[in-house]
């Protein structure tokens, strides 16, 4: 693998473990919309998530990651259009999405 694309790969990792260390402090949604902390930390890792694929993506356009352009617009909605996002958007990306990311990018290190 393109050591570039490796390191990419390497901050998403990080950052999805970083979230999950987050979320320990705001385990339910109701804590999680009452926690703007963890909400500033949860979004800014979503967004370096997404800018590390938008990277990876530029070197390798094959690197199969299930909605990875949804993944790299997220980033552009919560620095550019932040107004667009709710935090049950958030907490509905961070339950059913990241698992499945975490899943991939585990898989992709590991070739």
């Amino acid at each position: 693998m393109n050591p570039d694309i490796a390191k990419y790969l390497e901050d998403v990792r990080l950052s999805i473990e970083a979230i999950g260390h987050h979320l320990q402090h705001a385990p339910s949604f109701d804590a999680y919309k009452n926690n703007l902390t963890v909400i500033d930390a949860v979004e800014r890792r979503l967004s370096i998530i997404g800018e590390a694929l938008f990277k990876a993506d530029k070197i390798d356009k094959q690197i199969v990651i299930t909605d990875k352009s949804k993944v790299i617009g997220l980033r552009h909605i919560l620095v550019h259009e932040y107004d667009l996002i709710d935090d049950s958007t958030i907490w509905n990306i961070i339950q059913q999405n990241l698992p499945v990311l975490k899943e991939e990018i585990s898989k992709l290190l590991s070739l």
